[in-house]
């Protein structure tokens, strides 16, 4: 099971790029793969090829009118079929002794 956390965007676009992320999470919302969306990027989770090509899907479609792109990508692989997504953060909860803030 992969957990995938990107921030994709276009360079030169202006200083505002909700629009050009919008377009992402359309993609990665339509794609069925399992995801968390946070203020400074995207947490997929499946396996290798599945968020793979999410990640080039959303990368194809920036890259229509997009002549520049920054990508920012981190993968953390764990053999199992294990959703680790919710399970990660309630172990460090747990040790906390308490609910943190997601």
């Amino acid at each position: 099971m992969v957990l995938l956390e990107f921030a994709m965007a276009p360079g030169g676009k202006g200083e505002s790029l909700s629009r050009h992320v919008a377009r992402i999470l359309d993609i990665v919302d339509r794609s069925g793969v399992t995801y968390q969306l946070t203020a400074m990027g995207t947490i997929l989770e499946g396996d290798w090829d599945e968020v793979m090509a999410v990640v080039s899907e959303c990368f194809r479609a920036l890259q229509a009118d997009c002549p520049r792109i920054s990508l920012n990508l981190k993968v953390d692989y764990r053999a199992g079929s294990e959703s680790r997504m919710h399970s990660k953060v309630d172990a460090v909860e747990g040790h906390v002794g308490r609910k943190l803030r997601t």
